[in-house]
């Protein structure tokens, strides 16, 4: 039933949203000198699903006098594109700018128990005339697709950057210099608190440059924060007048303080696999003896994921490309794999246990420069004290 609902609220609003864009057309212009306009800042509220849990960031124009009101949204992207998956890991994905009415806006976001926050901007006549003209340029066919990065240009790095490089003036956002200093890891953590899986796989494909400090403006790319700066920016004129005229609830926030954390996080998962680690190890050591088939089984298991890591060497996202973790998860276990049960290449699989054991010493110094996903480290000490006995025993053999 929820099915078909929401697939006859996404019938509707397309032809809404085609009846308000023919209008708009009509016009020819969605602006004049006489008519009553305001344009706002929308900041909608985190989500459920994995894309929706950092918020949203859209922009309103309304202009009262010719009862256009119409939400401009920079977030509009489809699983159905070709190679969608491939295309994100790669830096790759293509969004869009859609225009739709305000109303149809507000009801999606109603009906997914989401929030919006209005901010209506203080704007000259000329600075309104210059935003439509490059709302309605940047919605042209040709223009409306952009390449998305989810740091460095989406949707709320979009609608900020409609705003201020359309004003006379500019911002000064008022940033105190005793604000918290802030990573893009630290940033995602912050609305991932309950969603610890998620956090893993981020922190899992983000690299070392993912822990360096960023500038108030580069945290701009968090709705929330974006929301909070707008809130106090002035602009930098001869009277300095703030930025923000009103500011609103459009629909009041939720509570979304139920949503409780999965009942198995990924430490709890790391840790048991650590300690099975470390439970052949002890039953190695007891029957003096090395378990070949677990030798292989870890390879696999280890080097699987270090071809998503190894990929993403290649990614446009510039925070993967450099991502100590691939130290650990080596795809050149998969090649080595084979020797591990074969009796023929003990003397490969012993040279490869060492390259590999030296890596596993790189990863855990490491850990001082880049922050690992949730229990990887803990994972990477029980493998590295495995390997390092066996290197040690294989070196200097005991008589018995």
């Amino acid at each position: 039933m929820k099915v078909f609902i929401s697939f006859l609220q996404l019938y509707l609003l397309t032809l809404l949203l085609a009846f308000n864009i023919s209008t708009v057309k009509a016009e020819e212009q969605i602006f004049e000198p006489s008519d009553e306009i305001s344009i706002s800042l929308l900041t909608c509220q985190p989500g459920k699903e994995v894309y929706s849990l950092y918020g949203h960031t859209a922009l309103r124009f309304h202009n009262k006098t010719k009862g256009i009101d119409l939400a401009i949204n920079y977030g509009i992207f489809s699983f159905q594109q070709p190679f969608f998956t491939l295309r994100f890991i790669f830096g790759l994905t293509d969004y869009q700018m859609g225009i739709e009415p305000f109303q149809n806006f507000c009801m999606q976001y109603a009906y997914r128990e989401r929030g919006i926050y209005e901010q209506i901007l203080r704007l000259t006549e000329k600075e309104k005339a210059t935003i439509a003209a490059a709302i309605m340029h940047n919605y042209q066919p040709e223009n409306r697709v952009y390449r998305y990065n989810y740091f460095d240009n989406n949707c709320t790095t979009k609608a900020r950057d409609m705003i201020a490089d359309n004003l006379d003036a500019d911002i000064n956002y008022n940033h105190t210099t005793s604000a918290q200093t802030y990573t893009y890891r630290k940033l995602t953590h912050l609305y991932t608190e309950n969603d610890r899986w998620t956090r893993f796989g981020n922190d899992l494909l983000l690299g070392l440059p993912a822990d360096y400090p960023i500038t108030n403006r580069q945290q701009q790319f968090i709705p929330e924060f974006l929301q909070n700066d707008f809130e106090k920016a002035t602009l930098k004129n001869s009277e300095n007048h703030r930025l923000v005229t009103q500011s609103h609830w459009v629909i009041p926030p939720f509570d979304n303080t139920a949503n409780k954390p999965e009942a198995i996080l990924p430490i709890h998962v790391l840790t048991l696999l650590s300690l099975l680690n470390l439970m052949f190890l002890f039953l190695e050591i007891k029957k003096k003896s090395r378990f070949q088939a677990y030798d292989f089984i870890t390879m696999l298991l280890t080097g699987i994921p270090g071809i998503v890591l190894f990929m993403m060497i290649f990614s446009q996202h510039p925070t993967v490309s450099l991502n100590l973790q691939i130290l650990l998860f080596n795809p050149l276990s998969l090649i080595w794999a084979y020797t591990a049960i074969r009796p023929s290449k003990r003397k490969l699989f012993i040279r490869y246990t060492r390259v590999w054991t030296a890596f596993l010493c790189l990863f855990v110094i490491g850990a001082y420069f880049q922050q690992y996903a949730e229990g990887i480290l803990l994972l990477a000490l029980s493998l590295l004290i495995r390997q390092s006995y066996h290197i040690f025993k294989d070196r200097y053999p005991i008589n018995e």
